[in-house]
């Protein structure tokens, strides 16, 4: 089976093509600011993109001739995870979807890609707005803000996954608690199989990140939003990418602010050790829809590589459960499995409705 895996990223877009369950390219196009500056909004990126994704085929002599084409999943509305085929409902839905991300052209692609080919088929899986809360967890002080999940799905079920095979067993008979650390930070309770509670890392809840600034104190915000000093847009910039470590310290680049904490700079040192802190929090705060009983917990995501981050952390969390370091993010993969999984029958292909 020939699969190709397309996941658009604010800055990248990564494809990988697989035959079978082996990885026989995988690329990251790289867009530079003054590329993605001609763009007004994301979704005005997609020819553009969808040509890189071909152009990389061909000067790598691979032949565009797929069996499937699986594209990371947009923000549309809450489903349950799994694979899906895109469908004219998501099409529509993706394409006047509220929320606005890269990973929203990934379903696009991936649909028109598939439309060149014959019996080729166009799937996502694990979007980001998986939700498998049950009714009481979305419940807020206020009637008028339920809780909303927007995370890293893919990514944290792939690292589940990859986990339970490493320790001979199944997701679906572990609890556990995952921790993607990225440009947004999402912290996962897992319970056999399914995720039963997750922060909105997006647009907030949970800790700050390098980009985005997590759960703000609610008067405060409101006092913001009628002070006259910001438009709406100007806002929501200061919630999701003017936010976080970008907001404090004009940066989200990790190493180079670690640099900056070594040569002597205090304040960034100060802000980081706020993110750990909360991030450590957030886990804590992940053992109790778990009832304390967690097998382990899984860190991963690009700053899972921190020589700063992570011991830090890990003095935090020790207590709770044993902890292990999955750096980076195994999307590609997932997606070209899960696409590979629907094509051998091993997995259902769902439907958007």
């Amino acid at each position: 089976m020939k699969i190709l895996a397309i996941n658009p990223g604010s800055t990248s877009t990564k494809i990988a093509v697989y035959e079978d369950d082996t990885a026989r390219l995988v690329r990251t196009i790289r867009h530079s600011v003054e590329e993605l500056s001609q763009f007004e909004n994301v979704t005005d990126q997609f020819d553009f993109r969808k040509q890189l994704v071909l152009d990389e085929l061909a000067k790598e002599n691979i032949p565009f001739d797929f069996d499937a084409i699986i594209g990371r999943g947009g923000l549309v509305k809450p489903i349950p995870g799994g694979v899906y085929e895109v469908n004219e409902a998501m099409r529509h839905d993706t394409q006047n979807a509220m929320r606005v991300h890269a990973c929203n052209l990934g379903c696009l692609i991936a649909a028109e890609l598939s439309d060149m080919l014959p019996n080729c088929r166009p799937f996502i899986a694990d979007p980001g707005v998986v939700d498998e809360m049950d009714e009481m967890r979305h419940i807020t002080g206020s009637a008028l803000m339920p809780r909303i999940t927007i995370w890293h799905a893919l990514n944290q079920r792939a690292i589940a996954r990859r986990y339970a095979r490493e320790h001979n067993t199944r997701y679906e008979d572990l609890n556990l608690i995952i921790c993607h650390l990225g440009g947004g930070i999402s912290v996962g309770s897992h319970e056999h199989g399914r995720c039963i509670d997750v922060n909105n890392a997006l647009d907030g809840e949970g800790p700050f990140s390098p980009e985005r600034a997590g759960t703000l104190p609610a008067g405060q915000l409101v006092d913001l939003c009628y002070s006259g000093r910001f438009t709406k847009e100007e806002l929501k910039r200061r919630i999701q990418g003017q936010a976080g470590l970008a907001g404090h310290l004009g940066s989200t680049d990790m190493q180079e602010i670690e640099q900056r904490i070594k040569d002597g700079d205090k304040k960034a040192e100060l802000v980081v050790d706020a993110m750990i802190y909360q991030v450590a929090k957030a886990i804590g705060a992940a053992a109790v829809p778990l009832l304390g009983q967690v097998d382990a917990i899984l860190i991963t995501g690009g700053i899972a590589h921190s020589d700063y981050v992570i011991p830090r952390l890990k003095k935090y969390i020790q207590f709770i459960a044993p902890i292990h370091i999955y750096p980076g993010e195994d999307e590609l993969e997932a997606l070209a499995l899960n696409a590979l999984g629907v094509l051998k029958g091993e997995l259902p292909a769902k439907e958007y409705v």
